[in-house]
């Protein structure tokens, strides 16, 4: 049985771990897996249509309790513990729930003080105790009339949730406190920088936990903006982002790349996945590529008898994973030039959850209005915005799209099913099967389904 230390408005966890409001859902799972002989029985909730609109849930049954993640930023927004008979609970370092202490209003009353009068809610027969930051829910099942302002002598607590806030309805996930930046660089937003013929790169405002002498020094989250464009070199790309969590080169494929195989650090605890590009799911799982092919001269060899000699390619094009950023960045291995990027929406449902933080990004596009006099205009694709939506934009049939199984995938394992790939102004879309919601996009500065 866990025995864990409440802290209200913050955290659930103890000496080892702890759930912390505002951490992103990646860490979360990190935590369970690392402790996944101590916490078992761990369910993933969501919703395959409307993924926006219900919370991303972590349901502990083994343990009774549930971390609920914001929809939008897949941040810990809400920590319920639903069943108390299952946990030991204790605040300031003493116990107030475990199995030689039960949870009744008046051990409540001694652990956590007076509070305004709690609130009876008749439909599901509880009444709600509240603290900042703190809430608990009261059975009142073996009372014929619910008092309006006192909880009854020996009414045992069935729920407790922590959240940020007065309000349990109205709270909201906090911004990532400091603790879970584990070195690591976020993005708050990333724009993509385009002109009328297409794509050029990334603007990044990215997040970082400040750095300074002394323990408090600095203690806080700093920005910066940062661009990216294609044609960059591997320092530029190392100067304005710092270092990859992993390089990873493509294997050689004879047939146009169709297929990518995403090879993850095992030490950040990622589900290893293999995935072929092209694919779409209704999620914003967005992916967005772009590709230059700049023309340089074949490679000579120098210091050699036979200088005029082509040199033979010992690697093929790497890419650069930024996993906290929802980035890949994929490098020419001749020229060590940008020629595309990855922009990952990490929606729940898709084959590649999970491996990534979501990208928060914004793209525009052109749409093109019929008619002699018709002007074009500008519209923005964001990481939310719906593919159907997108289709009503643009006023016209697309394309039929590529279908992406990931059958020949080396685990063969996809329980996700297909998505779908629609090429639009130079990228490439890969929408879930729904058509709600695009999953991924590629971008190229001329167009190719690879």
């Amino acid at each position: 049985m866990l025995d864990l230390e409440v802290v209200p408005e913050r955290s659930l966890g103890n000496e080892q771990w702890e759930f912390a409001l505002g951490m992103p859902f990646s860490q979360a799972v990190s935590i369970l897996q690392k402790h996944c002989r101590i916490i078992k029985n761990v369910q993933v909730l969501y919703s395959e249509q409307t993924p926006l609109s219900h919370d991303l849930i972590l349901n502990l049954t083994q343990d009774g309790i549930k971390l609920l993640f914001d929809a939008t930023n897949q941040r810990l927004k809400v920590i319920e513990v639903y069943d108390l008979s299952k946990v030991k609970l204790k605040y300031c370092g003493v116990h107030f729930n475990s199995q030689a202490i039960a949870p009744t209003i008046e051990q409540i009353d001694q652990s956590f003080g007076a509070t305004h009068p709690g609130v009876y809610n008749p439909a599901e027969q509880l009444f709600h105790l509240n603290f900042r930051g703190l809430s608990f829910s009261f059975q009142l099942e073996s009372w014929n009339e619910a008092p309006k302002y006192e909880i009854p002598h020996g009414a045992m607590v069935r729920r407790m949730h922590i959240y940020t806030g007065n309000n349990l309805q109205e709270t909201r996930a906090p911004p990532m406190p400091l603790a879970c930046f584990l070195g690591n660089i976020y993005a708050e937003y990333v724009d993509v920088l385009r002109d009328g013929a297409g794509p050029l790169g990334l603007k990044l405002r990215l997040l970082a936990a400040g750095s300074g002498v002394g323990v408090m020094a600095d203690a806080k989250v700093r920005s910066m903006d940062r661009s990216i464009f294609f044609g960059d070199s591997c320092q530029d790309v190392l100067g304005a982002l710092g270092s990859p969590h992993k390089v990873f080169y493509k294997s050689e494929d004879k047939v146009g790349a169709r297929r990518r195989r995403w090879c993850l650090s095992p030490q950040r605890r990622f589900v290893t996945m293999l995935s072929n590009t092209g694919k779409t799911q209704l999620f914003l799982f967005f992916l967005c590529v772009f590709s230059v092919w700049p023309q340089f001269d074949n490679q000579m060899k120098i210091h050699s008898p036979s200088p005029h000699k082509q040199v033979p390619s010992k690697c093929n094009d790497y890419f650069f994973n930024f996993f906290t950023l929802g980035v890949d960045i994929l490098f020419d291995s001749t020229t060590h030039l940008v020629k595309k990027f990855v922009l990952h929406t990490n929606y729940p449902g898709h084959y590649n959850f999970n491996i990534y933080h979501r990208c928060d990004f914004r793209i525009p596009l052109i749409i093109k209005k019929e008619g002699a006099d018709s002007q074009a205009e500008d519209c923005i694709l964001t990481t939310y915005s719906k593919w159907d939506q997108i289709q009503e934009l643009l006023g016209h049939p697309m394309e039929k799209p590529v279908v992406l199984h990931r059958s020949s995938s080396a685990n063969n394992t996809n329980p996700f099913g297909s998505t779908f790939c629609f090429g639009l102004q130079r990228m490439i879309f890969e929408v879930s099967s729904c058509f709600f919601w695009v999953c991924r996009t590629s971008m190229a500065t001329h167009m190719q389904i690879y």
